[in-house]
């Protein structure tokens, strides 16, 4: 039976059984939150189109096809990339990094490695990717196993890093608990004074992973909502492409 509930100003409704452990979800049905979420623009009028026929036999060289558009086109932070790890339970968690370098190998990113993100890749050293380009319409995934890349791969790319970021990244331990700003404020401090009595100083946490792909799988807009999905697997004699139902 349906019984009618309110809770923080939003209608609820509970559908009590006699089977245990059954519940109905909150209505979602927040005319004022709908009706201005469907009125968002998604993309713009002129969209690219996609030949999936005309694709190279690789994935690396065709993202890297869409990459040089976003980047040509002035798409706003085409290296920007959601990367998603997991613990050893499974427990997930994204953020978005941007992506330092492209090789045939694969896609590399760098982190300290006791950051959430680098112990997670010690417990499971597995990743996924996501490059959004809404300019465009499209979005490349990328899945597959990610590899520590060597040292001076990651010195490299530390040393590159402004000066401010870098203080910033050996000030203190990345997603723990701040006690507060002025302790920020001056660990970032005493951070600088050590790049300054030594400006080639790099943290030996500071690390170049690469994601080698397993799966990629490139997906294009259209104007008429239709989309238009094309995804690389890897397998032991090259790679394989498959059209994907939108």
């Amino acid at each position: 039976m349906l019984y009618p509930l309110s809770y923080g100003g939003q209608e609820l409704r509970v559908y009590v059984t006699s089977r245990p452990g059954i519940r109905r979800l909150p209505d979602m049905s927040n005319d004022s939150w709908r009706d201005r979420l469907r009125a968002l623009p998604v993309f713009d009028d002129d969209l690219p189109g996609f030949a999936t026929d005309a694709a190279p036999a690789d994935p690396i060289t065709l993202f890297t096809e869409w990459l040089n558009s976003a980047i040509d086109d002035g798409a706003s932070q085409p290296h920007a990339m959601t990367i998603a790890t997991a613990d050893a339970e499974g427990a997930p968690s994204a953020r978005t990094l941007l992506l330092k370098d492209l090789t045939p190998e694969g896609f590399w990113f760098a982190t300290m490695s006791n950051s959430r993100k680098g112990l997670q890749l010690g417990e499971n050293p597995r990743a996924a990717l996501l490059f959004y380009w809404r300019e465009h319409g499209r979005q490349v995934r990328v899945s597959g196993d990610v590899v520590v890349g060597d040292r001076a791969a990651a010195e490299a790319d530390f040393l590159q890093r402004s000066t401010d970021a870098r203080a910033v990244a050996i000030a203190g331990p990345q997603s723990e608990v701040l006690p507060g700003r002025e302790r920020f404020e001056s660990a970032v401090a005493d951070a600088r004074a050590i790049l300054e009595f030594k400006p080639d100083y790099v943290p030996t946490a500071w690390t170049a992973y690469l994601v080698k792909p397993a799966a990629v799988e490139f997906w294009q807009a259209t104007r008429d909502r239709d989309q238009v999905r094309l995804r690389y697997t890897r397998a032991a004699e090259g790679w394989t492409r498959e059209l994907l139902w939108p």
